[in-house]
This record gives C-alpha cells, sequence and structure tokens, in this order.
C-alpha cells in the first residue's frame, strides 16, 4: 500500500492537509439584527480573507479595515470586491505588490451611521442660578437629542476600539455628562429670568446645539438635533409662584368688581326706582371689593392705614343717589360729581 505522505517532502502533506481544512473568508457584510448597535467586529478569528472576497456595505453603515491596530482602508455603502486596488492602504501597510492574490488577516468593523433618535437628556440634579427676580434658585431641565457617527475612524479611535460591539447604551453616560455640562454653562450665567424661560426654549435648543456641536464631533458624531423641552422649578418655589398668581388675581377682581358697579350707576339713575336697586347692587359690589381689598391689606399695614384715611367712594355714590332721588341733585350736578368721584377709583 502507497502512503500518500510518501509523494510529498517532509512535513509537506501535513502543510497540504491544513491547507485544506483551513476555512477562507470569501463574503463580508453586516446584517443589523437589532437597533442600537453602533459598532460591529466582523467574526474574523483563526480565518484569513480571500483575495477577491465580496465586501458588502449597507446603507447607513460604514466599513473600516484595522491591520495590527492601524486604521487602513474606510468604505462606504456599496458593493466591493477585495484587491490590492480596492485596498491601497493595506497593500502600503502589508508591501504587497500589485499582483497580490493571497489570503490575508485583516480586521474589519462595521459602524451604522442611522441617526440615534430620541436620545434623552436631563439635570440629575438641580442646577443652581442666580435668577434676576428670584435671587438663587435651583432649577431642572428635560429633553432629547440625535446623532449618528459622521467620522468612523475617530469614533473607533476615541469610543469603540477593538470591542466585538459597541451599543447606544454604553454611550449614553458620556454624551448626557456632554449635555449637563453645556446646561450648567449656560443657565448658571443667569442672562435670562426664569419667568422669560419658557418662551425662550427654542432659543436656548439651538445656543445649546451650537455649543455641543464640536464636542460631539470630537467623538466622531455629528449631533443632528437638540431640544429643550421643559425647565422646572423645585416643588417649594413653584408653589411659592402659585400664591403670588392667586394673589395677583385677587386683586384683578377686586378691580372687576368696581367695574361692574360703576357701569350699573348710570341704567339704575334713569329708571324710577332704579337707585333702590341700586342701593342693593351697590352695597353688594362694595362689599366685594371690601372683602377683597381686606385680604390684600391684610399683606401690609401702610394699605390697611391708607385706606381708613379715605372715604369709601361706593358709599359717595349711594349719597348722591340719594339726593338726587329726593331732588335735593340734579341729573347735572349728579352725572358731575360721580365723574369727579370716578376719576379716584
Amino acid at each position: 500500500m502507497i502512503d500518500p505522505s510518501s509523494h510529498f517532502p517532509s512535513g509537506g502533506a501535513n502543510n497540504m492537509f491544513d491547507l485544506f481544512k483551513k476555512q477562507f473568508i470569501d463574503v463580508i457584510e453586516w446584517t443589523e439584527s437589532s437597533n442600537g448597535v453602533l459598532a460591529y467586529r466582523f467574526p474574523a478569528q483563526d480565518r484569513e480573507i480571500q483575495s477577491g472576497a465580496s465586501l458588502t456595505v449597507s446603507e447607513s453603515q460604514m466599513a473600516v479595515f484595522i491591520n495590527e491596530g492601524n486604521i487602513a482602508d474606510v468604505f462606504s455603502p456599496g458593493r466591493y470586491t477585495l484587491s490590492t486596488k480596492t485596498l491601497p492602504i493595506l497593500t502600503t501597510l502589508l508591501n504587497w505588490d500589485k499582483a497580490f492574490k493571497s489570503p490575508f488577516k485583516s480586521d474589519v468593523y462595521f459602524f451604522s451611521t442611522r441617526e440615534q433618535i430620541d436620545q434623552r437628556w436631563g439635570t440629575p440634579t438641580p442646577i443652581q442660578i442666580r435668577d434676576k427676580e428670584f435671587g438663587v434658585i435651583r432649577l431642572r431641565a428635560f429633553g432629547t437629542f440625535s446623532y449618528k457617527i459622521e467620522e468612523p475612524t475617530t469614533f473607533y479611535s476615541k469610543i469603540s476600539g477593538t470591542r466585538a460591539q459597541y451599543t447606544v447604551s454604553e454611550l449614553d453616560g458620556q454624551l448626557r455628562s456632554l449635555v449637563t455640562m453645556a446646561i450648567a454653562t449656560k443657565f448658571g450665567g443667569g442672562e435670562v429670568a426664569f419667568l422669560d424661560m419658557a418662551r425662550e426654549q427654542t432659543k436656548f435648543s439651538d445656543q445649546l446645539k451650537s455649543e455641543l456641536d464640536p464636542k460631539f464631533y470630537e467623538y466622531g458624531l455629528k449631533l443632528e438635533s437638540f431640544i429643550v423641552q421643559s425647565i422646572t422649578l423645585p416643588e417649594e418655589l413653584q408653589t411659592y409662584l402659585d400664591k403670588q398668581s392667586q394673589m395677583n388675581l385677587v386683586g384683578d377682581l377686586q378691580k372687576y368688581a368696581n367695574f361692574q358697579v360703576t357701569e350699573a350707576i348710570p341704567e339704575a339713575a334713569a329708571n324710577s326706582g332704579g337707585l333702590a336697586g341700586l342701593g342693593v347692587g351697590l352695597g353688594a359690589g362694595a362689599l366685594v371689593g371690601q372683602q377683597f381689598a381686606q385680604s390684600a391689606a391684610n399683606l401690609g399695614q401702610g394699605g390697611a392705614a391708607q385706606a381708613k384715611a379715605e372715604e369709601d367712594p361706593f358709599a359717595l355714590l349711594e349719597k348722591l343717589g340719594t339726593l338726587l332721588e329726593k331732588g335735593i341733585l340734579t341729573k347735572e350736578e349728579f352725572e358731575a360729581k360721580k365723574a369727579e368721584i370716578l376719576k379716584k377709583i
């Protein structure tokens, strides 16, 4: 029986069998199976890439060849046949000649360039600012942003490295830190009063995006959008502002009650017996006004002292109405006195 190994030099048969057993890569591509993966290393451990192999880079992807830690050729979306022509940088690194057609070793990384939308940001702790109206206050802010990989080689060098894959969630903390720092710097100056911040949110969004653009680009990323959705105060300060709004409403109601009584006087004076009804309306209106006035006066002693020093205009109008009804005053005299009193209200 003939020994097949007798036809090969010493060790030659084993080398030939090893060659037959070795697996070569002839198709390189990445099918994204789930959202959230930013970088993916093509599985090529202990395998070599066949010269002439097919490389497919899908839309919203880029591929990068890495040789012993050195960044080589970068491929945008398309289908390529791998050769010295399509791998010029790798050819230079490995000193291939133009006719090189042997299998070769190289790491291949795919990067997703899809826009990563609806990324949430928020201030983990309140930011202390010096407000123009309220002094030193603490506020929080929330919103969204979106980004994508713009420079895969920079992203590989500074972020993902040789990991088998790198995900959005792993990058999330670093990006939020960038946003929080920018927010603290922007609001910390207290240039805009808190009560004006709501109408300035679009302006804040544009300004913060401009400030964050270069910081994202340092990681090979492009910040596509940045939105400030809400700016809020601590609960205790918000409660104070609500009470202040209620007190302002009390003042508006008092003015409204005064206005209603004033408008009712001419109509009542023109009708027989109308001034009697006016007396009831005046009394009710004055009572409402007095109740609100007392609530407001309780806020300061000066207001109460001033209220006592002046005679109630509603009482004067009631007296004038009585004089008109009894014929002591003429209609012209009544109107003149009424106009004089109304100017003081």
